[in-house]
Formats: C-alpha cells, structure tokens, sequence
C-alpha cells in the first residue's frame, strides 16, 4: 500500500491535507472532553443534595431511635421522625437521580459534539486517502506482470478525460486496440501520473 504520492507537489498536499485532519480531529475530541466536563460540574448540585438528604436522614433516625427509647412517650413521639426521616432519604435519592441525569446528558452532548464532525471529517478525508492508496499500490503492481501497461492504458481510456487523451493521440482508442506500443505507454503513463504514481515506461 502506498500512502503518499510519488510526485513531490501532490505528496506534499497529501502531507498537509492529513496534518490539518488530525488536528481537527483532535481539536473536536478536546472539545467534546471539555463539553463533557463542563456539564458534568453541574452534578455537585446533585452530590450537595444527596449529602443533605443523608445528613438529614441519618439525624432524624438518632433522634427517633433516642426519643422512642423515653418511657410512656417514646412510642408516640417516634412518628414524626420516622415521617422526616423518609423525606430526607426522597432528597437523598433525588441527588443521586440527579447526579445520573447530569452524567447522562454530559456524555451524550460530549460524544455528539465530537463523533459529528469527526465522522464528517474521516468521510471527507480517510476515505479518498484509503482509494489513493489502494488504486497506487494496485497500479505499482501491475507495473510487475505482463500486460500491465496494457490493463494501464484501458483504465486510463476509461477514465481519463477526453482533452487528457487527445493529446496522447487523435484516436487513442483505436491504436489500443491495434496494439500501437507507444500510444499503450503514454496512456499508461497518463493513468499513473493522475494516480500519483512515478515510473518510465517504454515502448516495446
């Protein structure tokens, strides 16, 4: 697999091309962290909630344990308590919902502020460099094996456009079917040049 074009202008903004993608793709992942940091800190109203409701929970279960221990009076003042008692563990489980709903919507808006542009990003970019690689290295080996100049000059008459292959010839179709070794070269020799792909080739 060949990852940067031969030529030293194309290489060179595929260089560039793939630096500036990292960066952004870096760049929105800090964001997206940072985002999910941002509202994650807004949980601690949450923890504040649930340390209230536990605090005041565990002191009026003390205070009912201790007053329901008086005698003649225990029984009867024991109630109220047992009823804040709940009411403080309702706002201690509150906070802890509350802790849940933040962290929830802390990692969706997070990934979702990073996975966007960074799935556009690779869908504009990884991909036409994954083709790149893929068609130069296929057209290296073809350099390899017989008939690849001819599989070379096909690809490029289907390919190419048609100003590019007129001026290799007036009628460079019809001399690729004929077998004329010079107009196969210099179709070939078209078709690697727009792959990115250096080599010399000769008639044969």
């Amino acid at each position: 697999m060949q990852l940067y074009a031969d030529h030293p202008a194309r290489r060179a903004r595929q260089i560039v091309a793939d630096v500036l993608s990292l960066t952004f793709i870096l760049v929105w992942i800090a964001l997206g962290v940072w985002v999910y940091q941002l509202i994650a800190a807004f949980q601690e109203l949450g923890v504040q909630m649930q340390d209230a409701g536990a605090g005041f929970r565990s002191t009026m279960v003390e205070l009912g344990d201790t007053l329901g221990s008086v005698p003649l009076i225990g029984s009867g003042i024991r109630t109220p308590f047992d009823g804040a008692s709940e009411a403080g563990a309702a706002l201690e489980a509150a906070g802890q919902s509350q802790q849940e709903s933040v962290l929830t919507a802390a990692m969706a808006i997070g990934v979702f502020i990073a996975a966007v542009p960074v799935a556009l990003i690779l869908l504009v970019w990884l991909i036409p460099r994954i083709r790149f690689a893929k068609r130069a290295g296929e057209a290296k080996r073809l350099l390899t094996t017989p008939g690849g100049a001819d599989l070379l000059a096909l690809r490029a008459l289907a390919t190419q456009r048609l100003p590019a292959l007129a001026r290799v010839s007036a009628a460079p179709a019809a001399e690729w079917r004929a077998g004329n070794s010079g107009t196969i070269a210099l179709l070939a020799q078209l078709q690697l040049t727009d792959l990115g792909v250096r080599a010399t080739l000769r008639e044969q």
